[in-house]
């Protein structure tokens, strides 16, 4: 069955290799072969052991590119897969396999619908680029922002971009992402005195100390979010106090925290606000922070009027934009890219056992993207 759809056939390839973040354990080599044939030329951008290939196909605007990562998370335990996670198989119309859905399933439509729109469009107007990073699903550091980086010092913006991060919720194209929130991520020290837990009198327990200050932060309305995003949220997700012994008061606790924020809110202000009610606390504190991502949105327009009419005339259905979730490459791609999308496959079964996409729904999604090609590379009259 695998070789009875290019785009199939493609996205079977991809899962077979075990490209666990972030290996690229030969996928963008593939995908260069196959781009190249048809005219496409590749650059390296890797750095820090990792792999990032840009490849563009002419030289003029408008320039859309389509952006993906060949690298997936680990398998988890090999033993509740009901197959070889790196192993392509079709079992009742899916496609089980580690990175079927997040995403290779994507890059393999990505190639097909390219592929197919060349061949029929060979004088198309514009340019067509490919960009792939093996460092989405690790700490994203020396991925998809090292291509970006590149392109701002060269002066060279990308007009559209498309990312192919699973984004329907039910089925193929009823929700694309046309914006992400921001994260501001926070590891909280707060000191206090170790003791012994016999002689309170003699400590200062900081785990005690620092309760109320998380019901304050826990409780605050950080804003009321706005059209595009809903409002801030703050959350823990570690906490570590004490030596290990059951009869020591810790000298510390260490608390690490994250906001995602939309365009209501700044990561400044956040941290501005965070601080000063740390200090109403009177607490013994310091804050080290990391902005992981600035939140971006395209707004109604030619990219998003492109796609609602793509899965329209693909599918027969309306589309759904959002901005929920996570973060993604898109956050890097905005900076450089005024009108960014995300677009791709169900995502019920993503960093999952018995990861899956429907296999019908391959085939579709290379049409989407084809159609898309088609409305902003016209063919030259």
């Amino acid at each position: 069955m695998l070789a009875s759809d290019p785009t199939l056939a493609l996205a079977g390839q991809l899962v077979s290799r075990p490209s666990i973040t972030p290996d690229d354990a030969g996928c963008q080599t593939i995908i260069a072969e196959r781009l190249q044939a048809i005219g496409f030329v590749a650059e390296r951008f890797d750095r820090g052991g990792v792999s990032n290939l840009w490849l563009r196909r002419g030289s003029g605007r408008p320039l859309l590119c389509l952006a993906g990562h060949t690298d997936v998370v680990p398998s988890g335990p090999r033993d509740e897969w009901l197959s070889d996670p790196f192993v392509p198989q079709c079992r009742n119309g899916l496609l089980y396999g580690r990175g079927s859905a997040d995403m290779k399933g994507s890059l393999a439509a990505f190639v097909t619908a390219i592929e197919a729109f060349v061949a029929a469009r060979p004088a198309h107007r514009g340019s067509i680029a490919l960009l792939l990073t093996a460092d989405e699903e690790g700490e994203a550091i020396d991925g998809t922002v090292t291509v970006t980086e590149a392109l701002h010092e060269r002066g060279q913006r990308i007009d559209y971009c498309i990312v192919g991060e699973p984004t329907a919720t039910h089925r193929l194209g009823d929700t694309i992402k046309n914006g992400r929130r921001g994260s501001l991520s926070g590891r909280l020290t707060v000191r206090g005195i170790q003791g012994h837990v016999a002689y309170p009198h003699l400590a200062r327990n900081p785990v005690h100390l620092v309760a109320p200050a998380i019901t304050t932060l826990a409780t605050t309305t950080w804003d009321e979010g706005d059209a595009c995003f809903p409002p801030t949220t703050w959350q823990i997700s570690n906490i570590h106090a004490g030596t290990g012994a059951g009869n020591v008061i810790p000298g510390s606790v260490v608390i690490d925290f994250n906001f995602r924020f939309g365009t209501a809110n700044t990561p400044e202000a956040l941290q501005r606000r965070l601080s000063t009610l740390l200090d109403d606390h009177r607490l013994d504190h310091e804050i080290v922070w990391t902005l992981g991502a600035r939140p971006f949105l395209t707004a109604e327009g030619t990219l998003v009027g492109a796609a609602r009419r793509a899965i329209r005339d693909e599918l027969g259905i309306e589309t759904e934009l959002s901005t929920t979730g996570g973060t993604s490459d898109g956050r890097f791609i905005a900076a450089v890219c005024d009108e960014v999308v995300e677009i791709g496959p169900v995502n019920a079964t993503i960093h999952k056992v018995n990861e899956c996409v429907e296999v019908a729904a391959l085939t579709q999604l290379s049409g989407i993207y084809r159609r898309i090609l088609e409305q902003l590379l016209p063919a030259d009259v």
